[in-house]
């Protein structure tokens, strides 16, 4: 349960990141928002791997 806390961490800090970038047109806040849900992306699937593990198990 904690990376799933990771995750929503991760969403409130895009949320910002998002909310720069398309209301003020800050290009580092798109950046950083890009990089963000790479990481979402990558958690994403490692949670997705450890519940096949736990289901095949």
């Amino acid at each position: 349960m904690n990376r799933f806390n990771d995750i929503k961490s991760l969403v409130d800090d895009l949320e910002v990141d998002m909310e720069k970038f398309y209301s003020k047109g800050n290009k580092t806040a798109g950046t950083r928002a890009r990089k963000t849900l790479q990481e979402l992306k990558k958690l994403s699937q490692d949670i997705r791997v450890e519940i096949q593990k736990k289901k095949q198990d």
